[in-house]
């Protein structure tokens, strides 16, 4: 199977590396700077007692163009920001029988994908890992989770489904077939809308918020705002991911920050209209009230309005 990963960052980066390392026909779409490092170090996998590095395919998209044969299987790993240049980017390489896996969060990059690829290309993923980018642009490793849920967008089984999963878990990823991805999906926009809400306006970690009076009723009423939205669109999030959900945003002293909340306090852009906009837009659509979520949102804009006129 031909796979391209779109992408070398914490999270397409580190699927892709156990791809490779694992040794599947893997290659890399990167920008010509990240292109650049890579030759020179290699992707480097580090954290929890483990250091490797696997030494990737890469492709550029000038030089994708040039190609005229598509992949199998392509794994968009993108910022919603960037999703727009992404799918241009990526066109070349879709054919016919490709299959195209988002590893965003949120729904709306499936509407985009859907639109430019036809539905049949397009399936629904949910990842789970949790790494980051360090200042040596290294994949760090924070816990052990490689978690790649995904599906067909009606839910069913099909053969290249099951051949996906076979790759995937060939090389050491977790890649359930959830009963109906795209609740899947949403059961992981209301857990991170609620974790990035959470530590967002209070700009602290969960134990920061938790462990301040107060602070431990503010996890539950944002997830109960996030989880009303789901049940409103048809996607009641069961009372075991509640309670999971619950269990990370609720941890005295826990350290734990999402990706939002670092790019935030970084002084970098956000993710805001793809997860938090789209949201308190399906709820004011639905007439589900979310004035805490609305209040994260407005938050988020205005951090990203600043950033962005500074970068102008």
């Amino acid at each position: 199977m031909k796979i391209l990963v779109v992408g070398a960052g914490a999270t397409g980066g580190y699927f892709g590396a156990l791809l490779a390392r694992a040794g599947k026909d893997v290659t890399f779409l990167v920008r010509p700077a990240r292109a650049a490092a890579l030759r020179e170090r290699g992707l480097r996998v580090v954290g929890r007692d483990e250091e490797w590095t696997a030494e990737p395919r890469l492709v550029t998209a000038d030089e994708l163009r040039e190609s005229s044969e598509p992949y199998d299987l392509v794994l968009m790993s993108v910022k919603s920001t960037g999703l727009d240049r992404a799918i241009e980017d990526v066109a070349p390489a879709v054919g016919p029988d490709t299959a195209v896996i988002p590893l965003l969060n949120g729904l709306a990059h499936i509407d985009a994908l859907n639109a430019r690829f036809g539905a049949p290309a397009v399936l629904g993923g949910v990842a789970k890992v949790v790494t980051t980018l360090d200042d040596s642009g290294d994949i760090r490793r924070l816990a052990p989770l490689a978690h790649l849920a995904f599906g067909e967008q009606d839910g069913t089984v099909s053969a290249r489904v099951e051949r996906i999963r076979k790759v995937l878990e060939g090389a050491g990823i977790d890649a359930p077939l959830p009963a109906d991805v795209l609740t899947a999906m949403w059961h992981k926009w209301v857990f991170i809308t609620t974790f990035g809400a959470l530590t967002s306006l209070m700009r602290g970690t969960v134990g920061d918020v938790y462990d301040a009076p107060g602070g431990p009723a503010l996890g539950p009423a944002l997830l109960d705002e996030a989880a009303a939205v789901a049940a409103a669109a048809g996607h009641p999030v069961p009372e075991k991911e509640r309670a999971a959900t619950l269990a990370v945003v609720s941890a005295p002293g826990s350290p734990m920050v999402p990706s939002l909340y670092r790019d935030l306090a970084a002084g970098r852009p956000t993710e805001v209209e793809h997860l938090f906009g789209d949201l308190t837009a399906r709820a004011r659509a639905l007439g589900v009230p979310t004035p805490l979520l609305d209040l994260a949102t407005l938050h988020l804009r205005v951090h990203q309005r600043r950033v962005t006129t500074a970068g102008a």
